[in-house]
């Protein structure tokens, strides 16, 4: 191998581990940008193999190498581009059949390809055994088993890389096609068989003929004639625009479902000749989906499960937060008592434990509880629930115009809706992802969970679980009635036929758990370090600055003239209070600091704490603040105007600040109406 720039793309299906296999060489050494012209993240590393430099591409997951979704039109057309000089083509082995069909398109392009069999400690749990001799002589290229997460497998991967960048034709690939060879009127049919992994039946290969001579005589620079002859007569838009032949006179009839059922004829050879005991890992999992997608029960035993995370989120999670709650006490005083003792101004004093300690320390004291939920929800995505999840949701969503895939990204809103807005881009309709976006945010997600651990533990005593989780519930309900009132004003038509891989379970793998628990953990603390920090300092700065410079009355300060002018619209909704007001705006730099800007509004230190929580609640109560209006406050803190990094995200993915405003007046205005009637019509019966 001549020693130069090797670049080698990675591509695989979804959820078949291609990321962790890239990382896993690539390290620290990884640039994360956007494809150009579009959103879809792009992911390039580098790494030295003996000699030589390897720049390994990242590709968005694809089924196919027809495009539908902006993810699969990014790493098409990279793939047929001059740049990739290997293919790495990622499958996971435990469920070898359902990604052949990838590896075969890829291994028609002519391009160099290496299969990595993924997973393969998962193949060993299950009882399967792959046969890696026979794998390679009928697919002509090789295939090498690795294992990404236990990362086993990866030098002789990236050998196999370096070495097969040249390849040369070899011997007859035995594909066990000796009757129908016999039979075959085919004239070229052994070159056929010698140099192509897929032969198709007589009459598709004498259209490929057929089509190629035309491609050669009418276009003299197209790479790989056999493909694009295909890809013609599958009817890809555009490749058929590419060349503009009078290809529908060629063709009498549509050949897309004969090459499709053809290519799967061959992949189910494949598997009866390549791999053993491979019922046996459909047994359990079809057991489990009895249950977990059933017409009837799916939802029910869907909504159990999250009612028993935040049973786990709220009972374990409240026992360690209680340790970091003295723990804050004890350091507040300390830091109080050491500054008064070397005599440092009061407002100094104040501006650290009663601004940067009450606000930054009451968030800090929520992190088991976060640590909980992230880690509950790791584990149903590694052990592959998630996605029976929107199958089991597809009918509902069906009903407001959507896919079952759309309520991934709104499922994932549960953790924060930054990404989950993002996981819109699996959506191949627009209008879909527009949809998706827009009701994405009512998800509630983790930020604010604080909130309702402290308002439902202050006002709903032994129901404040309930409370809670009601709350999703809720956000849940909201999003899908929204879309389909956008459904109602929208009367085009959309075909949403759900298309979704239903991985195997399987057990969740504690290093990946680790790592998505550890990247969220670590979100939350840099939030605390620097939006919630800034948040708390400005609060006390509004709280103890007015007009006539620094006052020790709140009633003076900047910040009650504020709230005092908007507490006539938020009074209807049981929020006139002003202190409850400036919570709420300042909430949308962080939903965090809701809870934070609480504890400097009503001067408790430790709000989070039974003390302070006590204090509070007092206090409150002595305003005439009482259930409904706690309740009342969670719900609009629910469905008001999402936190500023997920404005920017939304803002980015639909590149329309039209849509970005339509969404923030579409949340406010339903944020207040079902505060209205929560406060209301509770107020009413109670």
């Amino acid at each position: 191998m001549s020693k130069k720039e090797l670049t080698v793309g990675f591509v695989g299906n979804p959820n078949c581990g291609k990321t962790t296999l890239f990382n896993a060489y690539t390290g620290a050494n990884l640039k994360v940008a956007n494809w150009p012209g579009v959103t879809v993240e792009k992911k390039e590393g580098a790494m030295r193999f003996h000699d030589d430099t390897f720049r390994l591409v990242d590709l968005p997951g694809t089924y196919s190498l027809t495009s539908y979704t902006m993810e699969e039109t990014v790493t098409r057309q990279y793939i047929l581009s001059d740049e990739v000089d290997v293919i790495v083509d990622v499958a996971d082995a435990s469920a070898l059949e359902r990604n052949l069909y990838l590896t075969l398109q890829l291994i028609e392009l002519g391009k160099p390809v290496v299969l990595a069999l993924n997973m393969m400690d998962i193949v060993q749990e299950r009882g399967m055994e792959i046969d890696l001799h026979r794998l390679p002589e009928m697919l002509g290229i090789p295939c090498v088993p690795v294992s990404a997460r236990k990362k086993t497998g990866l030098e002789i991967l990236i050998h196999a890389v370096a070495h097969h960048k040249d390849k040369v034709l070899g011997e007859k690939l035995i594909h066990h096609h000796e009757e129908e060879e016999k039979e075959s009127h085919h004239k070229d049919v052994e070159e056929h068989h010698k140099m192509y992994a897929m032969v198709y039946s007589d009459d598709v290969e004498d259209k490929i003929d057929e089509i190629s001579e035309l491609l050669k005589k009418n276009y003299l620079k197209v790479d790989n004639l056999r493909w694009h002859a295909i890809k013609i007569m599958e009817n890809d838009v555009e490749i058929r625009k590419a060349y503009p032949l009078d290809w529908d006179s060629i063709l009498e009839r549509d050949y897309e479902k004969e090459i499709i059922n053809q290519k799967f004829s061959f992949i189910e050879e494949i598997m009866a000749e390549c791999v053993v005991n491979r019922s046996r890992k459909a047994e359990s999992t079809d057991r489990i989906d009895r249950v977990l997608t059933h017409p009837v029960w799916g939802l029910p035993v869907f909504l159990l499960i999250i009612a028993f995370v935040f049973f786990l989120t709220f009972t374990v999670g409240d026992w360690i937060k209680g340790y970091f709650e003295i723990g804050l006490d004890n350091l507040t005083a300390m830091v109080r008592t050491g500054m008064e003792a070397i005599h440092t101004n009061s407002l100094l004093v104040s501006l650290v434990a009663d601004g940067i300690f009450a606000g930054v320390g009451g968030i800090l004291t929520f992190l088991p509880n976060i640590f909980i939920l992230f880690l509950a929800l790791a584990i149903l995505e590694d052990s592959g629930y998630m996605a029976r999840v929107a199958y089991v949701m597809d009918g509902i969503m069906g009903k407001i115009g959507l896919s079952g895939r759309a309520f991934l990204p709104m499922i994932l809103g549960f953790g924060c809706t930054v990404p989950a807005v993002m996981a819109s881009r699996v959506l191949e309709n627009p209008k879909d992802r527009l949809k998706t976006i827009l009701v994405t945010p009512f998800m509630s997600c983790s930020a604010r969970l604080p909130i309702y651990v402290l308002f439902s533990e202050m006002f709903f005593g032994d129901m404040a679980m309930v409370a809670a989780f009601s709350m999703y519930v809720l956000g849940l309900v909201v999003a899908i009635l929204a879309a389909f009132i956008m459904k109602m004003i929208d009367k085009s038509k959309n075909s949403n036929m759900l298309l979704i891989e239903l991985p195997e379970y399987k057990t969740p793998n504690a290093h990946t758990i680790w790592v998505y628990v550890w990247e969220k953990v670590k979100d939350y603390l840099t939030k605390a370090g620097t939006t919630i920090f800034l948040a708390s300092m400005i609060m006390w700065f509004v709280m103890n600055l007015g007009p006539q410079g620094f006052t020790t009355n709140m009633d003076q300060s900047f910040g009650a003239l504020i709230g005092k002018t908007l507490v006539p619209v938020f009074a209807p909704l049981g929020l006139g209070y002003w202190q409850i007001v400036l919570a709420l705006i300042a909430g949308i730099a962080q939903k965090e600091v809701v809870v934070s800007s609480c504890s400097v509004l009503f001067g408790i230190g430790n709000v989070t704490g039974a003390s302070g929580m006590s204090g509070l609640a007092s206090v409150l109560e002595s305003m005439g603040f009482g259930v409904v209006n706690a309740y009342a406050l969670m719900v609009f803190c629910l469905l008001y105007v999402p936190c500023l990094a997920t404005l920017a995200t939304v803002k980015r993915e639909t590149r329309s600040w039209k849509w970005t405003g339509v969404m923030v007046c579409m949340q406010l205005l339903v944020a207040w109406v079902m505060a209205f009637l929560v406060f209301q019509i509770g107020s009413a019966v109670f």
